[in-house]
């Protein structure tokens, strides 16, 4: 199992209260080029089953609300991933543990389509750092593809 980093993480959005609001939706773009490989990617190589891809920078005190996966270009034929978090220091948080499906289990990767989260999972606060990660599974990834994920929450800084 391999891990892939984006070498230019999407969410560069610095939060911050405002007067008239902290909702905020976070954007992340993953590209495949022909080979499947990750267009900006640390890893020479195409994902393959249980690998997983630290798509961007997800901050410390964002309050998960909703998803969406917006699959413009699907990847391989029958490809399913996981799509979760995961704390950039490596250690897990007893009151707010990484979860590696936590806006979606077995998302279908491979043909267009809008996927909006369809979990049961409270919101939660994140309390440091952490990736949007996505574990592929059932088959790696061989052909160009493109994928948009939305993160929508609400600045609330940490505690």
């Amino acid at each position: 199992m391999a891990t892939i980093n984006k070498k230019y993480p999407d969410a560069a959005v610095h939060l911050g209260n405002t007067p008239w609001g902290n909702f905020t939706a976070l954007r992340y773009l993953l590209k495949t080029d022909a080979a499947g490989k990750v267009v900006g990617g640390d890893v020479n190589a195409a994902p393959a089953v249980n690998d997983v891809i630290n798509i961007g920078h997800l901050p410390a005190g964002f309050r998960f609300v909703d998803s969406e996966v917006v699959v413009g270009t699907g990847m391989t034929a029958t490809l399913t991933g996981d799509l979760g978090f995961a704390y950039k220091d490596g250690v897990n948080d007893a009151a707010v543990a990484q979860d590696a499906d936590y806006f979606g289990a077995g998302l279908a990767l491979a043909t267009a389509a809008r996927l909006r989260n369809a979990t049961s999972n409270p919101s939660l606060v994140l309390p440091k750092d952490a990736h949007l990660t996505l574990t592929v599974k059932t088959v790696a990834n061989a052909k160009a593809s493109e994928i948009e994920v939305v993160i929508f929450g609400i600045a609330e800084g940490v505690k």
